[in-house]
């Protein structure tokens, strides 16, 4: 973004990929092996409380302390990092600009003309980078490139560097946790055409992440201030069951036929969980809704192709159907692991399983 951090869309040799989320850390390093992946190092370790709370990390030194010591226990050796920001401390946006501009001419136009235009904050508090993407000609015949502009504030930025400095660590790479997510899925991505677009509902732990992709570019991204937490508490209040931060709660939970009707007879009324549940679930439905018809009203020629599930909420059995069955689209859940045809230990949770595609998207940033 800034001199001081190497460039989001850099390649750098020999690093981890670090996830950082409100529930826990993890680190991830990924080999090629001719047209397979083997991963190499799959550790996790759980956020101590008051260290990230409300969405933030309010304890950096705690967390670079435990970065420092999962590194440790588990040997491992690298001093260089990648990892991610929020969705939501990032602006992303797309931008047409004319063909023939040179490098100089298009870093100015981008960095200083057109960011002031997208920017919500003073440029001198943010930090951009920037990658030329595709060519195409506009509706007057006139060749453009696409620019996808990506920024962060100053003080998101010095956090993150701050952490990895206090766990002696050197971070190579600081990107956008989609982008990551996207690395991820981009073989299933590539299945879609140029006016088909494809959602990402990405449910993390206290968030769900939209990212509305064609040709395995976001277009449009949103975030919902509610996830696969508020499922679980959702659930657990209505079942009278104590407060936790296990996810595993909701992995055995099906989705009956007869709610996603919103019918309150049956399964449903003799579970107040259940009932709870789909309630949140609903109300992230309609987000989603206005998501989709938002973005549809400012395309033309688009049509919604796929849903694809993915993060710790998307495990939930049934809940693909769920989602098709509400939004009249096809949806499809998201295994990373199953996705990139990765070995790992049986005794992973399916939150965990699921909850696995930033991380595995960071480690494969320097092989993908």
């Amino acid at each position: 973004m800034l001199k001081k951090i190497t460039n989001l869309f850099a390649k750098k040799p020999d690093v981890v990929g670090i996830e950082i989320n409100p529930q826990r850390i993890n680190i991830t390093q990924i080999a090629k092996q001719g047209q397979q992946y083997k991963l190499l190092t799959n550790v996790s370790a759980e956020m101590p409380e008051g260290v990230y709370e409300d969405g933030q990390i309010i304890d950096s030194l705690t967390l670079s302390e435990l970065i420092k010591d999962t590194f440790k226990q588990n040997r491992i050796n690298a001093t260089q990092v990648i990892t991610a920001v929020p969705m939501r401390e990032a602006i992303i946006r797309l931008i047409p600009v004319p063909a023939e501009l040179d490098e100089e001419e298009l870093k100015d136009m981008v960095m200083v003309h057109e960011a002031g235009m997208y920017l919500p904050y003073p440029r001198e508090e943010v930090d951009l980078d920037y990658v030329k993407l595709g060519y195409f000609m506009d509706e007057d015949g006139i060749e453009k490139v696409n620019v996808l502009l990506v920024a962060t504030k100053q003080e998101v930025t010095d956090l993150y560097l701050e952490i990895f400095e206090q766990a002696e660590l050197k971070l190579r790479v600081l990107e956008i946790n989609s982008f990551a997510l996207i690395r991820t899925i981009k073989e299933q991505l590539r299945q879609f055409g140029s006016q088909e677009a494809v959602v990402l509902v990405d449910i993390e732990f206290d968030s769900t992440e939209i990212a509305i992709i064609v040709e395995g570019v976001p277009q449009f991204s949103r975030t919902v201030p509610f996830g696969a937490s508020q499922m679980h508490q959702a659930y657990a209040q209505g079942m009278g069951l104590p407060m936790s931060d296990d996810l595993d709660l909701l992995k055995d939970i099906q989705l009956m036929p007869g709610a996603h009707d919103g019918d309150e007879t049956g399964a449903t009324q003799m579970n107040p969980g259940i009932s709870a549940l789909l309630k949140i679930m609903g109300e992230l439905i309609e987000e989603l809704g206005r998501s989709i018809n938002f973005y549809l009203n400012q395309s033309e020629d688009l049509e919604i192709a796929q849903l694809l599930l993915a993060g710790p909420g998307a495990g939930i059995e049934q809940i693909d159907d769920f989602f098709a069955h509400r939004l009249n689209l096809p949806a499809m859940q998201v295994d990373p692991v199953a996705t990139l045809a990765l070995e790992v230990s049986n005794d992973l949770s399916s939150s965990d399983r699921f909850g696995l595609g930033i991380a595995l998207g960071l480690g494969l940033r320097e092989v993908a």
